[in-house]
C-alpha cells in the first residue's frame, strides 16, 4: 500500500466497536430471542470483547488524548505567563498583541469621529 492515509486513532477505536457489536448481532440472528435480548446482549457482549480485543487501539486513542490535554495545558500556562508580564512570553505574541492594540486604537478613533459628527453619512 504505497499510499495509505494514517486513520485517526479514534475513528479507528470507533469502527471496530461498531463491528464487532454488528458481528455479536449476526451470531445471535437466528437464535429464537426477542430482538431487544439480542440487542443487549450483543452489546454487552461486544464490551466485554472489545476490552480485551480493541486494547492497542483504545491505547492509542488515549495517548492522542493525552498528548492533545498536555499541549493545551503547556499553551494555557504560556498565555497566563504572558498575561502577567513574566519574560518568558514569546516576543511573536507580544508583537501579535501590539498589532491588535493598535488596531484597537485606530477603530476607537475612527468611533470618535463618527460620534463627532465627522464623515459619516447621515442616517
Amino acid at each position: 500500500m504505497p499510499y495509505a492515509v494514517p486513520v485517526n486513532p479514534a475513528v479507528k477505536y470507533t469502527l471496530g466497536r461498531i463491528g464487532l457489536f454488528l458481528a455479536v448481532l449476526l451470531v445471535l440472528w437466528p437464535v429464537d430471542l426477542n430482538i431487544f435480548v439480542k440487542l443487549m446482549i450483543a452489546l454487552l457482549a461486544s464490551a466485554g470483547l472489545s476490552y480485551f480485543l480493541l486494547r492497542r487501539w483504545r491505547d492509542e486513542v488515549a495517548e492522542r488524548v493525552s498528548g492533545a490535554v498536555d499541549r493545551r495545558r503547556a499553551d494555557r500556562e504560556r498565555l497566563r505567563s504572558a498575561l502577567a508580564g513574566d519574560d518568558t512570553a514569546d516576543s511573536d505574541d507580544t508583537d501579535a498583541s501590539d498589532d491588535a492594540d493598535a488596531s484597537d486604537d485606530a477603530d476607537a478613533s475612527n468611533d470618535a469621529g463618527r460620534a463627532d459628527g465627522g464623515d459619516s453619512p447621515a442616517t
